[in-house]
C-alpha cells in the first residue's frame, strides 16, 4: 500500500510503501513517554521503501527497554514524531508513526508488544461518555 504523511506543521513529509498487516501497537514505557500517551502505533516497512520528500527531521537517540539503540526522528519545528529505526541489522526497518500517516484510517493494528507495560484502563475507554467534537 502506498502511503504519504507529514508532521503537524507540514515541514517534514514522506512517502512509503507498506504492508497494512505490519501495523502494531507498542505499550513499552519508552513509547508511553515519547508519545505522552498510553501506547504508540507504528507501521513498519523496509528502509528502501521509505523516502523523505520534505525537510529533514531532527534525531534523538534512545536506548530501548530491550537495550537496543533506537533512533527517533521528529520535526524540529512542531515536535511531531515521524519514524524510528535502529542501527546495524535494525537499520533495515523503518517504523512510521501512525499519527503522521495521511491514510491512517485505513490502517488497523494487528499485533501488540510490551503488553506487560499496558495501562490497565485501556479496555474501559469505549464505555466513557464522548462527543463528536469540542
Amino acid at each position: 500500500m502506498r502511503i504519504d504523511g507529514q508532521c503537524h506543521c507540514g515541514q517534514v513529509t514522506y512517502e512509503a510503501d507498506i504492508a497494512p498487516e505490519d501495523v502494531s501497537i507498542c505499550h513499552c514505557t519508552d513509547c508511553q513517554r515519547l508519545t505522552g500517551t498510553a501506547f504508540r502505533v507504528t507501521a513498519s516497512t523496509r528502509v528502501d521503501r521509505f523516502h523523505l520528500t520534505g525537510s529533514m527531521p531532527m534525531r534523538y537517540e534512545k536506548r530501548a527497554d530491550n537495550d537496543a539503540l533506537r533512533l527517533q526522528f521528529f520535526c524540529g519545528d512542531c515536535g511531531s514524531p515521524i519514524y524510528t529505526t535502529g542501527v546495524g541489522k535494525d537499520a533495515e526497518t523503518i517504523g512510521i508513526r501512525w499519527g503522521s500517516i495521511n491514510q491512517r484510517r485505513e490502517l488497523k493494528p494487528l499485533s501488540q508488544i510490551w503488553c506487560r507495560s499496558a495501562v490497565d484502563w485501556l479496555g474501559e475507554v469505549d464505555g466513557l461518555p464522548g462527543r463528536d467534537g469540542d
